[in-house]
């Protein structure tokens, strides 16, 4: 897949991944082909994303459950009934709820502490990834490695998906190896029948502030040294020609000449390879590209409970804005955004492109279309209701 397009490129979130190193030197030589680290003496960086005390806070206070967290040593997992358990509640119990004791003796002892998804659960995080997605165009996720001292959490391995290491405290060892299968897909995890590691190509220590980037299916390993480590594993999930074809293939479904038995001499009639070919323009394969990131990412609707409650009380006057997460697209009277689909009335399709493509406050009486206010304040108090649009900060 080529890099992004050079507009989409610039964020604040991915300079913090990159900077000082040039972005469009990145995608030219390092973005799916050669590892890059970039050290930095500025240990805390990352900190605002996530700290050991707030791993602690989290842990100690024992609301995390299982999937939300896991115990890894060596490459093994640790059985979650030896630092989970169910509590009782009624109608259902909980379960997976973490001891914070029995997770504090093998962290103790060596365990890596991950948390996942917290691209989903940690807003400083999700809205770090969410802008990396609308940098990049594609899916971000993390997870984070807390490791003690003198310990390993994972044995050699291969990502299969681009990632961003960011170290947030402490420090860690990585040892890089040679892929083995070039630029895997999500399925072709690695194991020893795919071959042994050859020699260590990159040999490097992660120290707070600092970023390695190792595209997919680079083997490695990481050990920490005589300090406790923490960093962030944001991942990149590309979409591959692979994915746009399959997907081209789908959109074939409805043309009957598809659907037709092949023959005994099994040659592909050149008719269905241009209608393929036709399904596989650049314009159609970037609209479902983009089509699936909106349809695939859930909302970061922080302060939805009280926008909601003031959404009757907006007025023609109140200063409003289009929040700066959501990954959006207007087709026709259909708006796709987190998740969902939401049909307008065709009157009210001025308006709505407006809001779309709105980058600063905006009011209802600012807005250009027939509407009158009563009906944009409708629009409005809809799309506030449905997380698309929310008071500014200073109208709150």
């Amino acid at each position: 897949m080529s890099a992004p397009p050079r507009a989409t490129r610039r964020s604040e979130a991915l300079a913090r991944c990159l900077d000082p190193f040039p972005v469009d030197e990145f995608f030219e030589q390092h973005w799916e082909q050669q590892p890059l680290l970039i050290s930095r003496d500025e240990s805390a960086r990352f900190e605002d994303l996530l700290s050991p005390a707030e791993i602690e806070l989290l842990l100690c206070s024992g609301g995390l459950r299982y999937p939300a967290f896991r115990l890894v040593k060596a490459g093994s997992q640790i059985s979650l009934g030896d630092y989970t358990k169910d509590v009782s509640w009624r109608p259902k119990p909980f379960g997976g709820m973490a001891e914070p004791e029995q997770v504090a003796a093998h962290f103790a002892d060596g365990a890596t502490i991950v948390l996942q998804a917290l691209h989903h659960n940690r807003l400083p995080v999700a809205r770090f990834c969410r802008e990396l997605e609308q940098a990049l165009g594609h899916p971000v996720q993390a997870n984070s490695y807390y490791t003690p001292r003198a310990s390993q959490g994972f044995a050699v391995h291969h990502d299969t998906h681009d990632v961003f290491i960011l170290q947030c405290a402490g420090e860690k060892r990585w040892l890089v190896y040679d892929p083995i299968l070039e630029l895997p897909l999500k399925n072709q995890r690695w194991s020893r029948d795919l071959g042994r590691p050859g020699p260590v190509v990159m040999d490097v220590t992660l120290r707070a502030g600092d970023t390695l980037y190792l595209p997919r299916g680079w083997l490695h390993e990481a050990l920490t040294s005589e300090s406790d480590s923490l960093h962030l594993t944001v991942g990149v999930v590309l979409y591959a020609w692979i994915d746009a074809v399959r997907e081209a293939l789908d959109a074939c479904a409805d043309d009957v000449e598809f659907r037709r038995s092949v023959q005994d001499a099994g040659e592909l009639p050149a008719e269905l390879v241009s209608k393929l070919a036709a399904q596989l323009s650049p314009d159609a394969v970037s609209s479902r590209r983009r089509r699936r990131l909106i349809a695939t990412r859930r909302p970061i609707l922080d302060g939805q409970l009280s926008e909601a409650l003031a959404a009757a009380d907006v007025d023609g006057e109140t200063l409003l804005e289009r929040r700066d997460t959501v990954l959006a697209e207007l087709d026709g009277d259909t708006l796709r955004f987190d998740g969902k689909e939401l049909t307008f009335p065709e009157q009210s399709l001025d308006e709505l492109q407006a809001i779309v493509e709105a980058e600063q406050p905006f009011r209802a009486a600012d807005l250009p279309g027939d509407l009158d206010v009563d009906g944009r304040l409708v629009l409005l108090r809809r799309l506030i209701r449905e997380g698309f649009v929310r008071r500014t900060a200073a109208a709150g």
